[in-house]
């Protein structure tokens, strides 16, 4: 049985995992882990309830980097389709990001968009949004996404059944060239 810390995860994130009782890897993160934390490009796809989370976000959080050496916004972005999905993400990765000293802002619709714009600008290490409200927040210039180092898009089939194709799209534009892209779906 492989281990995380055979997957290249640091050793502190290993320990968070296994304080959570997460000791082996999923399959689907046996797969992606490996090259999504050497920097490359990755597409995976799993059932849900498969890991995938954590298989795109434990390399997001290695890639981030000192907290003090973020200054304009984020370093790690994820798009989910819903709030609900954008909400289990953050928590998922929150105690992850919490071990690299970093945080973690859940933006999207239905809520109010000056609690989350305070928490963007108390510095983040990680943006989980939905695609609405970030075009929102990046179009009021309350948000800029010039550090951005890793993007995942969550969910993508969803996404593209829901529409939301050219908002992804229109985001990404926004997102320095260069960056990693962890692609993940269920279908």
């Amino acid at each position: 049985m492989t281990t995380f810390a055979e997957l290249g995860i640091d050793d502190d994130l290993v320990e968070c995992l296994a304080s959570q009782g997460i000791e082996s890897p999923f399959p689907i993160q046996e797969l992606t882990i490996p090259d999504a934390v050497s920097g490359r490009d990755v597409c995976g796809k799993a059932k849900t309830g498969s890991g995938k989370t954590l298989a795109f976000g434990v390399p997001m959080v290695m890639a981030l980097p000192e907290p003090d050496d973020i200054h304009k916004g984020p370093a790690g972005l994820v798009l989910c389709p819903t709030r609900e999905l954008a909400l289990q993400v953050a928590e998922v990765l929150e105690p992850l990001a919490k071990v690299k000293g970093h945080t973690i802002t859940a933006v999207y619709g239905g809520e109010k968009i000056e609690k989350q714009i305070k928490s963007i600008d108390d510095g983040t290490g990680i943006i989980v949004a939905t695609p609405g409200r970030l075009i929102d927040l990046l179009q009021r210039g309350d948000v800029k996404l010039d550090e951005v180092k890793v993007v995942a898009v969550d969910e993508a089939d969803r996404m593209a059944d829901m529409g939301f194709l050219p908002q992804v799209e229109w985001v990404l534009r926004h997102v320095p060239g260069g960056h990693q892209t962890l692609l993940f779906s269920a279908t």
